[in-house]
């Protein structure tokens, strides 16, 4: 069996890195993968084909700013990908982000439709059934159900069309090449986001949900002296991850908790830039954005409680590395991020409501550890047995095909 898998990178970031796990389990089963990317480098050894430039990716973010038409570009980079797959002949095509300044969605989706192989696209966020932004959950925004307009965000996030509000056109064009596939899997890591899907255009195809998988060995419980090299014995540490920190991240909400809760409590945000870093709450510690999972992982488990204030989120995996090294998880009510938490191993609180966050946080200082518990949710997420439901698939529809 060979697959080929498209993502916007390759090894870097959780979609690359769900990637690159995928490769490697095809390979422990005897099978073949080759992942086709757009941006960056992937590590050496993974099998991988890169396909982008840095001058198409400029002109494609150009092309966004000012026609408000992301993924509707860098047509000769596709066009580039198309013959590799025809060269390649993959048994089965595995989408995940398509979007990302590299790919022209068209373009590919045609070449889907006249290709007559089995096709698995993953959806990581809600970028495919919307007229521009990949998260509309923040602003409660529901027009994509009976078509996007006049949006609301399109300057304001990703892919950030600062000149030109293009969300009705982008809706007609992006529901017709991407329905009529004829054999097409749509995969989401929630509950929360396959409901959604069921609910748009992409609801014409099969839905499965398979949750992101996480190493457990990387990311285990671990006994260090982060604390005595910080100098914060004694405190009740409270931890915060995100890839950039923002509003819809949930910053704001942990400049409230340092200002409220007395000195006894230690706040810790990693995957800060330089920019915030200088300007950081003098209660918050603060560290850059890391790739080191081992990192990670050591400040994981000398946390008391990992706290995710996320305000519009797919199923974040942090709360399962949190998990994975004992650490329990506090977490707003916010699309997937409730699915991974249970009553034994943390708490939810209504999404934005400070004063519940304070309280389940005194909560959990006052109750017994809840690392073994924490441990065995985690179990439930190992990449090796979430990433061969993947394989499974594949020769499920290989079957059927």
């Amino acid at each position: 069996m060979k697959v080929l898998q498209i993502n916007t990178v390759c090894g870097s970031g959780s979609v690359g890195r769900i990637a690159v796990d995928i490769v490697h389990m095809l390979e422990e089963e005897g099978d073949e993968g080759l992942i086709a990317y757009g941006r960056r480098k992937a590590p050496k050894g993974v099998p991988a084909y890169k396909f982008g430039s840095l001058p198409d990716m400029g002109f494609h973010v150009l092309h966004t700013f000012f026609a408000g038409t992301h993924g509707f570009a860098s047509k000769g980079q596709t066009k580039k990908l198309i013959r590799k797959m025809e060269a390649y002949k993959p048994d089965i095509i595995h989408l995940h982000n398509i979007h990302g300044f590299y790919l022209d969605a068209e373009e590919l989706f045609a070449y889907l439709k006249a290709a007559g192989r089995p096709v698995v696209w993953t959806l990581h966020d809600c970028w495919s059934f919307t007229g521009h932004c990949a998260h509309f959950d923040y602003i409660g925004c529901m027009k994509w159900k009976t078509g996007c307009s006049r949006c609301p965000q399109y300057r304001e996030v990703y892919p950030y069309a600062l000149f030109r509000d293009n969300s009705r056109e982008n809706y007609v064009r992006k529901k017709a090449a991407f329905t009529g596939v004829p054999d097409l899997t749509v995969v989401t890591p929630s509950s929360w986001l396959g409901g959604f899907v069921k609910e748009s255009y992409l609801g014409q195809y099969p839905v499965r949900v398979i949750p992101n998988g996480i190493d457990l060995e990387r990311f285990s419980p671990g006994a260090g002296d982060l604390r005595e090299r910080l100098h914060m014995e004694g405190k009740y540490i409270i931890l915060g991850v995100a890839g950039m920190w923002e509003e819809r991240k949930g910053y704001a909400y942990f400049e409230e908790l340092a200002e409220r809760l007395p000195d006894s409590f230690q706040i810790i945000l990693i995957g800060l830039s330089r920019q915030k870093l200088k300007k950081l709450h003098p209660k918050i510690h603060g560290v850059m954005r890391t790739e080191s999972m081992e990192e990670l992982a050591r400040y994981y488990s000398m946390a008391d409680v990992y706290v995710n204030t996320t305000l519009e989120d797919t199923f974040p995996t942090t709360n399962l590395e949190a998990l994975a090294c004992g650490t329990p998880v506090i977490t707003f009510a916010t699309g997937g991020s409730v699915e991974s938490v249970d009553e034994a191993t943390g708490k939810i609180v209504p999404k934005g409501d400070t004063e519940g966050l304070i309280r389940a946080i005194r909560e959990m200082q006052g109750e017994p550890v809840k690392g073994e518990a924490c441990r065995r949710r985690a179990e439930r997420y190992d990449k090796n047995d979430r990433f061969r439901e993947y394989l499974s698939l594949y020769r499920e529809l290989l079957e059927e095909h």
